[in-house]
């Protein structure tokens, strides 16, 4: 049944009030001139609610730069009387909207002012927001508002509950010490595990978005999203690998390594940012294959462990591989998901 256009079916408020709270001195849309306060922000939030990883600076430069972003609009920051940035809203809409369309709510609250209502109104700001330019739009596909929080964030979860996000998926982190040998994987004749080089981009991408095709919540990644990704100053070529079928690729897996995570960490790691296998080469052991050879590439790099993200109820039984590859479940976080 075709659905009817947003613009018919979801409901908004008239007008959405911008944010505000007491010990929150003001409020504004950042410009590009604030990276370095909102990142300051997000890193001391990220030791309290993942104290493993960080986000990198490189991603709050990209809310400035995201053809799909408008930070006037999309964006708000609240600082307090010292000028700190103490709050974050943002409202992202994924470019690829054509099957879909996937909202992403991804505030912030300063540990150090946590517990005094602010992410209420962060939060409520962000969903009218959503809302707003939702009913805005005449797409007759399917929708939804989706926030995603770290297991530790009761908090969090309750203020999305109160809002009408239910929780749909658990995502997990898994660490690998790649002290332990990696197994060698045979692959059907024809096909070659290589490591990734530029010329292999475009197909990488396609063969992407086609493994991903039947992930939940999953959107195709555009051309120029992908190139930021892999043109980006984390992406590591030389510890990421692809599976090649004649002029095609079928399987890879993407690492990154981001050093500021290791401190935090207490150990060197590398970041398996994607790992995919076309449909039509499901069940001959690439998975397994492209990953190994990055587990291989990483040991010889002299990084200490792998670590990556899982859906844990991915349609291609992925958790459970990972878990015969040595990989053992960590941190986990929750989607919370407002469907419209």
């Amino acid at each position: 049944m075709t659905e009817q256009p947003l613009s018919q079916r979801v409901t908004a408020p008239a007008s959405v009030a911008e944010p505000r709270h007491p010990d929150v001195a003001t409020w504004r849309s950042p410009t590009a001139d604030d990276v370095d306060a909102i990142h300051a922000l997000i890193v001391a939030a990220d030791t309290v609610d993942h104290p493993t990883w960080a986000t990198p600076r490189d991603e709050i430069e990209d809310l400035f730069d995201a053809a799909h972003i408008d930070p006037a609009r999309d964006l708000r920051v609240g600082f307090d009387g010292d000028g700190r940035a103490i709050a974050l809203g943002v409202v992202m809409i994924h470019p690829s909207r054509d099957v879909h369309v996937n909202t992403y709510l991804m505030g912030r609250v300063h540990p150090d002012v946590r517990g005094l209502g602010i992410g209420r109104d962060v939060l409520r700001w962000e969903h009218e927001s959503a809302l707003s330019r939702l009913a805005s739009m005449d797409a007759s596909v399917p929708a939804g508002i989706f926030v995603y929080i770290d297991e530790v964030d009761t908090a969090g979860r309750r203020l999305a509950e109160r809002r009408g996000f239910a929780l749909e998926r658990w995502f997990s982190s898994m660490v690998r010490d790649l002290a332990l040998e990696a197994p060698s994987i045979d692959v059907p004749d024809g096909i070659d595990v290589v490591a990734f080089e530029r010329r292999w981009s475009e197909s990488t991408r396609l063969a992407r978005n086609d493994a991903f095709r039947d992930h939940w919540g999953s959107l195709e990644t555009p051309a120029d999203r992908w190139t930021k990704m892999i043109e980006g100053p984390h992406h590591r070529d030389d510890l990421s690998f692809v599976a090649v079928d004649g002029d095609r690729v079928v399987a890879l897996a993407l690492g990154s390594v981001n050093e500021d995570d290791w401190e935090m960490q207490g150990y060197s790691s590398v970041y398996i940012e994607l790992i995919g296998v076309v449909r039509d080469h499901r069940g001959m052991r690439l998975a397994p294959a492209v990953i190994t050879a990055l587990l291989r590439a990483a040991r010889d790099a002299g990084l200490d462990k792998a670590v990556l993200d899982v859906d844990t109820e991915s349609p291609t039984g992925a958790n459970s591989l990972y878990g015969r590859l040595g990989f053992e479940a960590t941190e986990r976080a929750m989607a919370l998901v407002a469907r419209v």
